[in-house]
């Protein structure tokens, strides 16, 4: 199974985030755009996982030090690729949501799992492969305080990309 660790909102972050990539979707030629049970920020990707590897992320995310804190949005931006780019929400720097990233990261490691190597970039992805003439801009900052992490199980179903929470953290 495809496994990855997130942070899921509440409904009045995804409305904002939703006018975002339907602002996004209205200004583009082109582009395969989230849809809306799946806008999340993830924390750390696992990638294919067996029941073994999802009892250690289980136990790592039980593991960390967590309580609730907040996330602002602040800009949206994207990452140029050939064939179009992946356009997303990006978040105001948040000393406990990067400390939390890294304990995840070190529980994991600890657990042998090989994770990217790149630096975390916090963001939501509002589109992928999008063609547009619309530019990065800053953001009247939104948010909320997030108040658990999940485990979220990632699979294609009848062609539709379906994540479902397999653990929850609070």
């Amino acid at each position: 199974m495809r496994l990855f660790i997130a942070v899921n909102f509440n409904n009045d972050t995804k409305s904002r985030l939703l006018a975002l990539r339907d602002e996004l979707r209205e200004g583009s030629t082109d582009g395969n755009f989230s849809l809306p049970e799946n806008l999340h920020l993830t924390l750390v990707f696992l990638g294919e996982c067996d029941e073994r590897q999802a009892a250690a992320a289980k136990s790592a995310i039980d593991k960390v030090d967590f309580g609730p804190f907040d996330i602002a949005f602040d800009r949206i931006g994207r990452f140029k690729r050939d064939g179009g780019d992946i356009w997303w929400v990006g978040l105001r720097e948040s000393k406990a949501l990067l400390e939390l990233q890294g304990e995840l990261t070190e529980e994991l490691v600890a657990a042998r799992f090989e994770l990217e190597k790149r630096k975390y970039s916090a963001h939501v992805t509002l589109g992928r492969r999008v063609e547009t003439n619309m530019r990065p801009r800053a953001l009247e900052p939104f948010g909320e305080t997030a108040a658990a992490i999940d485990l979220m199980k990632s699979e294609r179903i009848n062609g539709k990309l379906k994540y479902t929470s397999i653990h929850r953290r609070t």
